[in-house]
């Protein structure tokens, strides 16, 4: 009796036990790992110095690596989990909206932000999409419409983060100027395939609105 109390016990705990194990996998730490360097990073950039600058750009590059580990490594070892789906996207739009919202915020230790005068358009443009993105992605996963992301959309992944990146490293390197132009045109960019991306999200979302 008792030995059959253990082989149920074990039986029910066989899915929990699943779940720990896909938790707890490397890609989805790796995932982890990208959203809880976010504070960090905001805290450095709160008080900018070019050695604040300096730290957060090595730490923004460590961030980087791990979105591209943790899809790769989820992949090469046959790991994709749903949780993993879910957290990488966030992860990303996380991360990219709280150093863009740092990177046009005007401090007393920076009174001259990054981002500024026309070029705050870009990051407008980036920031919003993103909400709309995301609200058409609940929308569409509620309907059990999957968009998958394309060849365009990883592109424009990239350039927002070589801009934000760019724009960090400028932050440590003042007196090159060329970095923080190099940044800016690479936002531009980005927001340009930002709205491309955004436009072909948005006709899915309204026709299956249609229908």
């Amino acid at each position: 009796m008792a030995a059959g109390r253990i082989a149920s016990f074990d039986d029910a705990a066989k899915p929990y036990n699943a779940y720990c194990r896909t938790m707890l996998s490397l890609p989805n730490l790796l995932t982890l790992s990208r959203i809880l360097a976010v504070p960090i990073l905001v805290f450095l950039l709160w008080r900018p110095a070019p050695v604040d600058y300096a730290i957060t750009f090595v730490l923004y590059c460590v961030v980087g690596l791990t979105d591209y580990l943790d899809g790769y490594l989820a992949r090469a070892w046959g790991s994709i989990s749903r949780l993993g789906q879910f957290l990488d996207p966030i992860a990303d739009k996380i991360m990219v909206a709280a150093v863009i919202v740092m990177l046009i915020s005007s401090r007393k230790a920076n009174p001259v932000p990054e981002i500024a005068g026309l070029n705050l358009i870009p990051a407008l443009v980036i920031l919003l999409r993103e909400i709309i993105v995301s609200g058409l992605r609940e929308y569409l996963a509620g309907l059990q419409v999957s968009v998958p992301v394309s060849a365009l959309a990883k592109w424009k992944t990239t350039l927002q983060l070589v801009a934000l990146g760019a724009l960090i490293l400028a932050g440590a390197l003042p007196h090159q100027p060329w970095i923080h132009l190099a940044g800016l045109i690479c936002l531009w960019a980005a927001a340009a395939l930002t709205l491309i991306t955004g436009y072909d999200y948005l006709r899915v979302g309204l026709r299956h609105m249609e229908d």
